[in-house]
């Protein structure tokens, strides 16, 4: 079975979360969510939501649709705020510890969303969060950036895709399996300018393609299968339009 994702759109409802200039936190976290989990699913993921419309669920809710689910990790996503306007800026993340899989995801995303432009304000630990103390798997709170901040709002928007990648891409990167999965390697670069290329061309083409950084390499990856077959389907298809290509078992 594929490993199961679930997605926390943070506030909803009522609960506006953090508001900034008439830009509501609640509407990003919405957005994020939906689009980081199309995405994972095109990957090859199950992904279950905590909502999908503008609904107000507490936070033990969340946690309990997540541990009903039977997910593997939970990533909560929402937009940071500072008492005073554009006096604080940058991505961060909440752990209730900083260790195993859930503090690799942590980083992971972190680390990606400095490559867009955020400042990185590393892994925290906040064990009095009900949506990190009370589910049963690997929790991550992910703050993408100020809200009440002109450059991270900008920086939110003028590279939203990147964004939305750098979060897909840093839990793919993190999660481990029990049971082994495949992915076809496409290309092998130092330079991330180039690896980028192949994947903006694998993605024009209808792939579900992805970068991962590894041993001094980015790697360019199509799909994450929990069966060999699917993988060789795709390896199959994949070279016949012309691409060289790897099998990887993970």
């Amino acid at each position: 079975m594929a490993e199961k994702v679930a997605l926390d759109a943070g506030h909803g409802g009522r609960d506006y979360g953090a508001v900034y200039d008439g830009r509501r936190e609640k509407d990003d976290n919405l957005r994020l969510a939906q689009d980081v989990g199309a995405l994972l699913k095109e990957k090859g993921l199950d992904v279950v939501y905590t909502r999908t419309s503008d609904v107000y669920r507490t936070p033990y809710e969340r946690a309990m649709t997540a541990n009903n689910e039977g997910a593997d990790y939970f990533v909560s996503l929402h937009r940071n705020a500072f008492p005073e306007p554009n006096q604080a800026s940058g991505a961060e993340a909440f752990v209730y510890e900083d260790d195993g899989v859930k503090g690799e995801i942590a980083k992971a995303i972190t680390d990606n969303l400095e490559t867009v432009g955020f400042v990185n304000r590393g892994v925290q630990e906040r064990p009095n969060l009900v949506v990190l103390k009370r589910t049963g798997m690997p929790a991550v709170l992910i703050q993408v950036g100020y809200i009440d901040s002109e450059a991270d709002n900008q920086l939110f928007e003028q590279n939203y895709e990147d964004v939305v990648q750098a979060i897909v891409e840093g839990i793919l990167n993190s999660i481990v399996s029990e049971e082994p999965y495949y992915k076809v390697q496409v290309g092998v670069f130092r330079v991330e300018a180039n690896a980028r290329r192949l994947l903006e061309e694998l993605a024009g083409e209808g792939f579900p393609a992805y970068i991962v950084y590894e041993d001094g390499y980015y790697k360019v990856f199509v799909g994450a299968y929990p069966e060999m077959q699917e993988a060789v389907d795709m390896e199959k298809l994949l070279r016949d339009n012309g691409y060289t290509t790897m099998l990887v078992r993970k």
